[in-house]
């Protein structure tokens, strides 16, 4: 059995490290705030990020298969409309992805 110094410094040890991983954003984030790289990454990061998720999820999709994609473009662009309409985004994923699996499930089985 390991000696009762050695287990209070490993305890310790893991305290520390702890609380640092947890206070350095915190520390880091002031600066961050008044940042002009921060602020435009703000407003153009989600778009792109949108953007690669979705060629991502696309990237598989065969247009010779039986369905042609069909599903996939129905379901893109009803999410890309009922986001642009509600600017919601759980609400249009959420209808996005029910569209999908129902025609997949239904129409294209």
């Amino acid at each position: 059995m390991p000696d009762t110094t050695y287990i209070f410094g490993a305890v310790a040890t893991m305290a520390i490290v702890t609380f640092a991983l947890r206070a350095i954003p915190f520390a880091v984030l002031k600066p961050l705030r008044s940042s002009a790289l921060v602020a435009y990454l703000g407003i153009y990061m989600p778009a792109g990020i949108m953007l690669i998720l979705v060629m991502y999820s696309l990237k598989n999709v065969s247009v010779t298969g039986p369905s042609h994609g069909i599903p996939e473009l129905v379901a893109v662009a009803v999410t890309a409309g009922i986001h642009l309409w509600r600017k919601n985004a759980v609400l249009s994923i959420v209808v996005g992805t029910a569209l999908y699996v129902g025609m997949v499930n239904t129409v294209f089985a």
